[in-house]
């Protein structure tokens, strides 16, 4: 299983840079989980979006899910489109989705139904398991500011990838995530916030989360450009205790 960082800013796009956006590959299938500001041209640069297979949403913030907009814009009306009609890539999304994302097409002047049209559009059950071609995906709701699921993604060959998406400090994202070969962390603030709820996670608390559920290698996402690096990369090595990266647009993982 090949995972290939299209974008990993926060909520607002590194310069340059696009939001959530991951794509999966395992033999001939093709994921994409989450699907921000910027990552539909990420993604154009990669493969024929008219051949992917499906888009999986973690949560129903803008900046994993504004991209849909675009992407079902091409898928409608493109030249490549029009030359020939694939079936619609699958989009699973949480549930609540059909309507929250008509929402946000009718408040950016389209048609309510521009994403459902373009999409076959299916609400998953975080509690049951979901299968995309020869990838198995579970679901561990995280605590965030709307309701989240982290993701796990076993290749066919055995292989497991444990996304966060957005979260708080999470005992049940621990337990989730054990073993992992891979674990893509959130790692948004410099400093915990000072009120509660919290929905985000620091550097050194995202590495915690790593050491605590025993994955084999820790990469730190959903963190800006405008925030020092190194630094970062320190405490979540502080506390993983061991190495640790820092999730950079164009990077592949093996798993």
């Amino acid at each position: 299983m090949r995972i290939t960082v299209l974008g990993k800013s926060p909520a607002w796009q590194d310069a340059g840079g696009a939001c959530s956006g991951y794509l999966i590959e395992d033999g001939s299938t093709t994921l994409l989980l989450d699907c921000g500001s910027g990552v539909f041209a990420k993604l154009r640069a990669r493969l024929d979006y008219t051949g992917l297979d499906a888009v999986l949403i973690t949560h129903m913030h803008a900046d994993h899910v504004l991209d849909l907009i675009p992407f079902a814009s091409a898928l409608t009306y493109s030249p490549r489109r029009q030359q020939r009609a694939p079936a619609r890539p699958s989009l699973h999304a949480p549930p609540g989705a059909r309507e929250r994302l008509a929402a946000m097409c009718a408040g950016s002047s389209m048609a309510p139904e521009h994403i459902e049209r373009s999409f076959a559009l299916r609400e998953y059950d975080p509690g049951e398991e979901l299968v995309v071609g020869e990838l198995r995906v579970r679901f561990c709701p995280v605590p965030h500011f709307v309701p989240t699921n982290a993701v796990q993604v076993t290749s066919g060959s055995g292989g497991r990838f444990t996304f966060s998406a957005d979260t708080a400090p999470s005992e049940s994202l621990v337990e989730f995530a054990a073993g992992s070969d891979l674990l893509l962390i959130e790692a948004t603030l410099p400093s915990p916030e000072p009120e509660a709820p919290r929905g985000h996670l620091t550097a050194e608390e995202a590495g915690e989360h790593g050491r605590l559920a025993r994955v084999g290698r820790v990469v730190l996402t959903h963190i800006s450009d405008e925030l020092d690096a190194d630094g970062a990369r320190s405490e979540a090595a502080r506390g993983f205790g061991g190495e640790v990266e820092i999730a950079r647009e164009g990077a592949v993982y093996e798993v």
